[in-house]
């Protein structure tokens, strides 16, 4: 991913706070949407990448392409995966009993 200040992961707001330039959103029926920055130029060379275009280049808008910046993952509701924490943990205090259930079981051979 890409990294920001000191290692944290940059976000939408604090890119567009670093480069003064407004992302768009872009919605994709298939797929998930996007956060694009427009009119950034591709870099030559070796490290390649993508750079806020010149003036110059924005006046005749020659090399200049749309680059997807975030990719937006729907994410699941906060419900849902309280739901599974809650089943896990209802297991998980269970355990020791079955546990030693089983093992007492064993001991005399019976089942």
């Amino acid at each position: 991913g890409r990294y920001g200040d000191g290692g944290r992961k940059i976000t939408p707001g604090g890119w567009e706070r670093r480069t003064g330039q407004r992302l768009r959103f872009v919605y994709r029926r298939r797929g998930p949407s996007l956060l694009v920055a427009d009119r950034m130029r591709a870099r030559t060379g070796k490290r390649g990448g993508f750079s806020r275009a010149s003036a110059s280049a924005l006046r005749t808008g020659r090399g200049l392409v749309t680059v997807p910046m975030f990719i937006l993952v729907p994410q699941v509701t906060l419900a849902k995966r309280l739901e599974v924490a809650g089943a896990a943990e209802r297991w998980v205090s269970r355990l020791p009993s079955l546990v030693v259930r089983n093992w007492i079981s064993d001991e005399d051979g019976s089942r």
